[in-house]
Protein backbone atom coordinates (compact mmCIF):
# COMPACT_ATOMS: atom_id res chain seq x y z
CA UNK A 1 0.00 0.00 0.00
CA UNK A 2 1.33 3.45 -0.93
CA UNK A 3 0.89 6.17 1.67
CA UNK A 4 0.83 9.73 0.33
CA UNK A 5 3.24 12.39 1.50
CA UNK A 6 0.24 14.44 2.67
CA UNK A 7 -0.85 11.62 4.97
CA UNK A 8 2.66 11.16 6.36
CA UNK A 9 3.13 14.87 7.07
CA UNK A 10 -0.35 15.95 8.16
CA UNK A 11 0.70 16.15 11.81
CA UNK A 12 4.20 17.61 11.33
CA UNK A 13 5.12 20.49 13.61
CA UNK A 14 7.99 22.96 13.73
CA UNK A 15 9.76 23.03 17.09
CA UNK A 16 10.51 26.68 17.85
CA UNK A 17 12.50 27.87 20.88
CA UNK A 18 12.01 31.46 21.95
CA UNK A 19 13.76 33.64 24.57
CA UNK A 20 12.93 37.25 25.38
CA UNK A 21 14.91 39.57 27.64
CA UNK A 22 13.22 42.37 29.54
CA UNK A 23 15.55 44.91 27.94
CA UNK A 24 14.74 45.82 24.34
CA UNK A 25 17.20 44.84 21.66
CA UNK A 26 17.61 43.03 18.35
CA UNK A 27 15.18 40.34 17.27
CA UNK A 28 17.44 37.51 16.10
CA UNK A 29 16.42 34.19 14.54
CA UNK A 30 18.58 31.11 13.85
CA UNK A 31 17.51 28.36 11.45
CA UNK A 32 18.90 24.83 11.16
CA UNK A 33 17.91 21.88 9.03
CA UNK A 34 16.59 23.84 6.06
CA UNK A 35 18.09 20.93 4.13
CA UNK A 36 17.47 17.55 5.70
CA UNK A 37 20.95 16.09 5.16
CA UNK A 38 22.61 19.10 6.83
CA UNK A 39 22.53 18.24 10.52
CA UNK A 40 25.25 20.46 12.00
CA UNK A 41 22.96 23.49 12.40
CA UNK A 42 20.45 21.40 14.32
CA UNK A 43 23.20 20.14 16.64
CA UNK A 44 24.53 23.66 17.21
CA UNK A 45 21.06 25.00 18.00
CA UNK A 46 20.28 22.12 20.38
CA UNK A 47 23.50 22.88 22.24
CA UNK A 48 22.59 26.58 22.48
CA UNK A 49 19.08 25.72 23.71
CA UNK A 50 20.57 23.50 26.42
CA UNK A 51 22.96 26.30 27.46
CA UNK A 52 20.14 28.84 27.80
CA UNK A 53 17.86 26.39 29.59
CA UNK A 54 20.58 25.48 32.10
CA UNK A 55 21.51 29.09 32.76
CA UNK A 56 24.99 28.72 31.29
CA UNK A 57 23.96 31.41 28.79
CA UNK A 58 21.77 34.38 29.66
CA UNK A 59 20.00 36.67 27.21
CA UNK A 60 20.72 40.28 28.19
CA UNK A 61 18.52 42.10 25.69
CA UNK A 62 16.30 41.54 22.70
CA UNK A 63 14.57 38.41 21.50
CA UNK A 64 16.10 35.16 20.29
CA UNK A 65 14.28 32.48 18.29
CA UNK A 66 15.84 29.18 17.20
CA UNK A 67 14.37 26.54 14.88
CA UNK A 68 16.47 23.35 15.01
CA UNK A 69 14.79 21.53 12.10
CA UNK A 70 13.15 23.82 9.56
CA UNK A 71 12.20 20.98 7.19
CA UNK A 72 10.92 17.93 9.15
CA UNK A 73 10.13 15.86 6.06
CA UNK A 74 13.59 16.30 4.55
CA UNK A 75 15.16 15.50 7.93
CA UNK A 76 13.18 12.28 8.29
CA UNK A 77 14.40 11.27 4.86
CA UNK A 78 17.94 12.56 5.56
CA UNK A 79 17.81 14.15 2.14
CA UNK A 80 18.38 17.69 0.95
CA UNK A 81 14.70 18.10 0.05
CA UNK A 82 11.31 16.85 1.16
CA UNK A 83 9.35 17.56 -2.03
CA UNK A 84 11.56 20.43 -3.25
CA UNK A 85 14.34 22.72 -2.03
CA UNK A 86 13.02 24.77 0.90
CA UNK A 87 15.73 27.38 0.31
CA UNK A 88 14.30 28.31 -3.09
CA UNK A 89 11.13 30.27 -3.89
CA UNK A 90 11.08 31.23 -0.21
CA UNK A 91 7.95 33.37 -0.03
CA UNK A 92 4.42 32.83 1.31
CA UNK A 93 1.69 31.41 -0.89
CA UNK A 94 -0.59 33.97 -2.50
CA UNK A 95 -3.63 34.79 -0.32
CA UNK A 96 -6.49 32.40 -0.89
CA UNK A 97 -4.36 29.76 -2.63
CA UNK A 98 -3.46 26.29 -1.41
CA UNK A 99 0.26 25.62 -0.81
CA UNK A 100 1.71 23.88 -3.86
CA UNK A 101 3.81 21.38 -1.91
CA UNK A 102 5.16 20.45 1.52
CA UNK A 103 7.89 23.11 1.46
CA UNK A 104 5.29 25.78 0.62
CA UNK A 105 3.40 24.81 3.76
CA UNK A 106 6.60 25.17 5.79
CA UNK A 107 7.37 28.52 4.15
CA UNK A 108 3.90 29.75 5.10
CA UNK A 109 4.87 29.14 8.73
CA UNK A 110 8.43 30.46 8.54
CA UNK A 111 7.76 33.69 6.63
CA UNK A 112 5.58 35.28 9.33
CA UNK A 113 8.17 34.15 11.88
CA UNK A 114 10.99 35.87 9.97
CA UNK A 115 8.78 38.95 9.56
CA UNK A 116 8.94 39.44 13.34
CA UNK A 117 12.76 39.50 13.39
CA UNK A 118 15.56 41.84 12.29
CA UNK A 119 18.49 39.46 11.81
CA UNK A 120 18.81 35.90 10.49
CA UNK A 121 21.57 33.31 10.78
CA UNK A 122 20.88 30.29 8.57
CA UNK A 123 23.12 27.29 9.33
CA UNK A 124 24.07 24.91 6.51
CA UNK A 125 26.76 22.47 5.35
CA UNK A 126 27.89 21.35 1.90
CA UNK A 127 28.53 18.19 -0.10
CA UNK A 128 32.18 18.60 -1.17
CA UNK A 129 35.20 18.84 1.08
CA UNK A 130 36.19 22.31 2.25
CA UNK A 131 36.40 24.81 5.11
CA UNK A 132 33.50 26.68 6.69
CA UNK A 133 32.55 29.99 5.10
CA UNK A 134 29.89 32.67 5.32
CA UNK A 135 27.68 33.96 2.50
CA UNK A 136 26.40 37.52 2.36
CA UNK A 137 24.10 39.44 0.05
CA UNK A 138 24.56 42.43 -2.23
CA UNK A 139 26.19 45.74 -1.53
CA UNK A 140 23.81 48.60 -0.83
CA UNK A 141 21.84 49.33 -3.99
CA UNK A 142 18.50 50.57 -5.31
CA UNK A 143 18.28 48.10 -8.19
CA UNK A 144 15.38 45.80 -9.00
CA UNK A 145 16.91 42.37 -8.35
CA UNK A 146 17.71 42.73 -4.64
CA UNK A 147 17.62 46.32 -3.33
CA UNK A 148 19.38 46.58 0.01
CA UNK A 149 20.48 49.19 2.55
CA UNK A 150 22.06 47.19 5.42
CA UNK A 151 25.19 45.78 3.81
CA UNK A 152 27.52 47.09 6.53
CA UNK A 153 25.55 45.44 9.36
CA UNK A 154 25.37 42.20 7.41
CA UNK A 155 29.08 42.36 6.66
CA UNK A 156 29.89 42.94 10.32
CA UNK A 157 27.86 39.89 11.31
CA UNK A 158 29.70 37.76 8.74
CA UNK A 159 33.06 39.16 9.86
CA UNK A 160 32.43 38.18 13.47
CA UNK A 161 31.55 34.60 12.54
CA UNK A 162 35.33 34.28 12.04
CA UNK A 163 35.33 32.06 8.99
CA UNK A 164 38.46 32.17 6.82
CA UNK A 165 36.35 33.15 3.80
CA UNK A 166 33.20 35.15 3.04
CA UNK A 167 31.41 34.85 -0.30
CA UNK A 168 29.15 37.42 -2.00
CA UNK A 169 27.12 37.49 -5.19
CA UNK A 170 24.70 34.56 -4.91
CA UNK A 171 21.49 35.99 -6.40
CA UNK A 172 23.27 37.91 -9.18
CA UNK A 173 24.89 34.71 -10.42
CA UNK A 174 21.75 32.63 -9.94
CA UNK A 175 19.87 35.12 -12.14
CA UNK A 176 22.72 35.02 -14.67
CA UNK A 177 22.45 31.23 -14.73
CA UNK A 178 18.71 31.46 -15.45
CA UNK A 179 19.41 33.85 -18.33
CA UNK A 180 22.15 31.53 -19.59
CA UNK A 181 19.73 28.57 -19.68
CA UNK A 182 17.14 30.70 -21.49
CA UNK A 183 19.57 31.02 -24.42
CA UNK A 184 18.58 34.57 -25.32
CA UNK A 185 14.84 34.07 -24.87
CA UNK A 186 12.91 36.26 -22.37
CA UNK A 187 13.50 35.16 -18.78
CA UNK A 188 10.54 34.09 -16.69
CA UNK A 189 10.66 36.22 -13.50
CA UNK A 190 9.43 33.20 -11.53
CA UNK A 191 12.58 31.30 -12.46
CA UNK A 192 14.68 34.08 -10.96
CA UNK A 193 12.38 34.21 -7.91
CA UNK A 194 13.03 30.49 -7.44
CA UNK A 195 16.62 31.40 -6.47
CA UNK A 196 15.47 33.49 -3.51
CA UNK A 197 15.93 31.76 -0.17
CA UNK A 198 15.72 32.59 3.51
CA UNK A 199 18.23 35.44 3.51
CA UNK A 200 16.82 37.02 0.37
CA UNK A 201 13.40 36.96 2.01
CA UNK A 202 14.82 38.50 5.19
CA UNK A 203 16.39 41.34 3.20
CA UNK A 204 13.14 41.93 1.32
CA UNK A 205 11.43 42.52 4.69
CA UNK A 206 13.92 45.16 5.81
CA UNK A 207 16.21 42.91 7.82
CA UNK A 208 19.50 41.24 6.99
CA UNK A 209 20.90 37.74 7.15
CA UNK A 210 23.97 35.57 6.74
CA UNK A 211 24.24 31.97 5.64
CA UNK A 212 26.96 30.02 7.41
CA UNK A 213 28.24 26.94 5.62
CA UNK A 214 29.73 25.07 8.58
CA UNK A 215 31.79 22.59 6.56
CA UNK A 216 31.25 19.29 4.80
CA UNK A 217 28.04 17.44 5.80
CA UNK A 218 29.81 14.77 7.86
CA UNK A 219 32.66 16.87 9.24
CA UNK A 220 32.70 16.15 13.00
CA UNK A 221 33.81 19.74 13.64
CA UNK A 222 30.79 21.28 11.86
CA UNK A 223 28.34 21.19 14.84
CA UNK A 224 30.91 23.07 16.94
CA UNK A 225 31.30 25.64 14.16
CA UNK A 226 27.52 26.14 14.19
CA UNK A 227 27.38 26.55 17.98
CA UNK A 228 30.28 29.01 18.13
CA UNK A 229 28.69 31.00 15.31
CA UNK A 230 25.47 31.37 17.31
CA UNK A 231 27.47 32.68 20.27
CA UNK A 232 29.51 35.03 18.07
CA UNK A 233 26.36 36.44 16.50
CA UNK A 234 24.76 36.97 19.90
CA UNK A 235 27.88 38.78 21.13
CA UNK A 236 28.20 41.11 18.15
CA UNK A 237 24.49 41.94 18.54
CA UNK A 238 25.05 42.68 22.23
CA UNK A 239 22.56 40.01 23.29
CA UNK A 240 24.89 38.00 25.57
CA UNK A 241 27.91 39.03 27.60
CA UNK A 242 31.16 39.50 25.67
CA UNK A 243 33.93 36.97 26.12
CA UNK A 244 36.70 38.53 28.27
CA UNK A 245 39.50 37.03 26.19
CA UNK A 246 37.92 37.52 22.77
CA UNK A 247 40.24 39.04 20.17
CA UNK A 248 39.12 41.20 17.25
CA UNK A 249 38.01 39.04 14.32
CA UNK A 250 40.70 38.32 11.73
CA UNK A 251 40.15 39.68 8.26
CA UNK A 252 38.74 36.91 6.04
CA UNK A 253 39.37 36.40 2.36
CA UNK A 254 36.40 37.85 0.50
CA UNK A 255 35.35 36.16 -2.72
CA UNK A 256 32.74 37.12 -5.31
CA UNK A 257 30.81 34.56 -7.34
CA UNK A 258 31.13 35.41 -11.02
CA UNK A 259 29.69 32.43 -12.90
CA UNK A 260 27.84 29.13 -12.66
CA UNK A 261 28.33 26.11 -14.92
CA UNK A 262 25.59 23.51 -15.44
CA UNK A 263 26.03 19.81 -15.98
CA UNK A 264 24.52 18.89 -19.36
CA UNK A 265 24.91 15.11 -19.45
CA UNK A 266 25.39 12.34 -16.89
CA UNK A 267 28.72 11.52 -18.59
CA UNK A 268 30.05 15.04 -17.92
CA UNK A 269 32.87 14.53 -15.42
CA UNK A 270 35.29 16.63 -13.37
CA UNK A 271 38.95 16.09 -14.27
CA UNK A 272 39.58 15.45 -10.58
CA UNK A 273 37.74 15.56 -7.27
CA UNK A 274 37.37 19.25 -6.46
CA UNK A 275 36.84 20.76 -3.02
CA UNK A 276 35.12 24.09 -2.39
CA UNK A 277 37.71 26.91 -2.68
CA UNK A 278 40.26 24.86 -4.58
CA UNK A 279 42.25 27.50 -6.50
CA UNK A 280 42.70 27.31 -10.26
CA UNK A 281 44.75 29.38 -12.68
CA UNK A 282 43.64 30.65 -16.06
CA UNK A 283 43.67 27.78 -18.54
CA UNK A 284 43.58 24.97 -15.96
CA UNK A 285 41.25 22.10 -16.96
CA UNK A 286 38.24 21.77 -14.66
CA UNK A 287 35.91 19.26 -16.32
CA UNK A 288 35.25 17.28 -19.46
CA UNK A 289 31.93 17.21 -21.29
CA UNK A 290 30.35 14.02 -22.62
CA UNK A 291 31.41 15.05 -26.16
CA UNK A 292 35.08 15.25 -25.14
CA UNK A 293 35.34 19.02 -24.92
CA UNK A 294 37.26 20.34 -21.91
CA UNK A 295 36.17 23.21 -19.67
CA UNK A 296 39.10 25.41 -18.71
CA UNK A 297 39.29 28.18 -16.13
CA UNK A 298 38.79 31.48 -17.96
CA UNK A 299 40.70 33.37 -15.27
CA UNK A 300 42.43 32.84 -11.94
CA UNK A 301 39.90 31.99 -9.25
CA UNK A 302 38.29 29.35 -7.07
CA UNK A 303 35.93 26.42 -7.50
CA UNK A 304 32.83 26.72 -5.27
CA UNK A 305 30.13 24.10 -4.55
CA UNK A 306 31.40 21.44 -6.98
CA UNK A 307 28.75 18.73 -7.17
CA UNK A 308 29.83 15.55 -8.95
CA UNK A 309 26.32 14.16 -8.40
CA UNK A 310 24.51 17.11 -10.03
CA UNK A 311 21.62 16.09 -12.26
CA UNK A 312 21.82 17.08 -15.94
CA UNK A 313 20.39 20.57 -16.40
CA UNK A 314 21.33 21.73 -12.89
CA UNK A 315 24.22 23.67 -11.34
CA UNK A 316 27.49 21.72 -11.53
CA UNK A 317 29.89 24.21 -9.97
CA UNK A 318 30.29 27.92 -9.28
CA UNK A 319 33.37 30.04 -9.94
CA UNK A 320 34.60 32.83 -7.67
CA UNK A 321 37.32 35.48 -7.74
CA UNK A 322 38.83 37.78 -5.14
CA UNK A 323 36.48 40.64 -4.23
CA UNK A 324 37.33 44.29 -3.74
CA UNK A 325 34.74 44.69 -0.98
CA UNK A 326 35.82 45.66 2.55
CA UNK A 327 33.57 44.33 5.30
CA UNK A 328 35.12 46.65 7.89
CA UNK A 329 34.49 49.87 5.94
CA UNK A 330 31.43 51.93 6.76
CA UNK A 331 29.29 52.80 3.72
CA UNK A 332 29.58 56.39 2.52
Amino acid sequence: MTVSTAALTAHDTLRIHGYAALEAGPKFIVLGGVHGDETCGTAGIERAVAAFDSGALRLLRGQLTMVPVANPLARRRLRREGERNLNRLFEPSAPGTEPADYEARITNLLCPLLDRHDVLLDLHSFQSAGEAFAMIGPRDNTGTLEPFARAFEEGQLALHLRTPRVVEGWLDIYAAGVAQRAGGKPVDPMEVAFGKGTNEYMRSRGGYGVTLECGQHEDPAAPGVAYEAILSALRVLGMIAPSPDELPPPKPSLLRLVSVVDRFHEEDQFVREWATFDPVSRGDPIAMREDGSVLHAERDGFIVFPNAEALPGTEWFYFAVDSDRDLAQQPR
